[in-house]
């Protein structure tokens, strides 16, 4: 047991594994945000598909980002201007990725009749009515939503926002598992990320994603998680009727209609 080559070998091993799953960290990190990763990550199209798992991760970090140029910012300004500060931050973090991928839905799905004009409205980079008017509105939410969390207590909108972006993320990563990738173009942003999704992957995302649950009552928790679900159950199927599963702006709009229905649930309860 004390041998010292035994020690050595299962130490290399540990560091391998870390240094492995830090790799599809980072490989999540540039896919989904801006942030710099080192130089010296190894990708591959199977590697990123992993990185999956690492989606709530990501919003965790983001939140931690948010959270502490929220607290930085209100010592200063008010609290509808420190709100717009961190919108503004979050939509710079993430290239507005998931807002964009919210926006092209709808116009895809909103602008045609066929699964064929839908998809290809998807891909197009120009944003039509569909897209501005749902995008206008969602953001005008989030505000709203934020600003009142913000008002009632600082610490408030920041368990808010950890929970919103982690939680909201594991949501849309685990339609992975569940519905058919129907984007057939190779040079489709999110296609290595839809490949497939294991349990394990599956797990991993969920369970970090749920973490910041800890932080409030079993009444809001189970009020949350029935209402994703519930969410899930609904815009999988919808999905499944408009274009016959998911591309990767569903998978955006997926996130930030999560996160819309989270700070919905939180500022229910507060109003109770």
């Amino acid at each position: 047991m004390n041998n010292p080559e035994v020690k050595l070998k299962a130490h290399d091993n540990i560091q391998k594994i870390m240094g492995e799953q830090l790799n599809l960290f980072y490989l999540a990190l540039s896919f989904f945000t801006r942030i710099p990763i080192p130089q010296n990550v190894r990708y591959s199209a199977e590697l990123l598909n992993k990185a999956n798992r690492y989606f709530s991760l990501v919003g965790l970090l983001l939140a931690s980002i948010l959270a502490v140029c929220y607290w930085l910012i209100s010592q200063t300004l008010p609290i509808n201007v420190s709100v717009l500060v961190i919108m503004a931050l979050s939509l710079l973090l993430t290239g507005a990725f998931h807002e964009d991928g919210l926006a092209d839905m709808a116009d895809g799905i909103g602008g045609a009749f066929n699964v064929e004009k839908r998809l290809a409205i998807m891909k197009d980079s120009r944003i039509g009515t569909y897209g501005s008017v749902t995008l206008i509105l969602a953001l005008a939410l989030k505000f709203s939503l934020l600003f009142f969390l913000a008002e009632q207590d600082v610490f408030i909108l920041i368990c808010a926002l950890f929970l919103g972006a982690s939680l909201s993320r594991a949501l849309a990563a685990s339609l992975i598992s569940s519905l058919p990738y129907v984007s057939e173009q190779s040079s489709s942003k999110s296609k290595p990320l839809a490949q497939s999704q294991s349990k394990q992957e599956l797990l991993i995302v969920v369970i970090i994603g749920a973490l910041p649950l800890i932080l409030y009552s079993w009444s809001v928790a189970l009020s949350c998680l029935l209402i994703l679900l519930i969410f899930r159950q609904l815009f999988s199927r919808w999905l499944l009727a408009k274009i016959g599963g998911f591309t990767g702006d569903c998978l955006g709009a997926a996130q930030q209609i999560a996160e819309l229905l989270i700070y919905f649930v939180l500022v229910a309860f507060l109003q109770t």
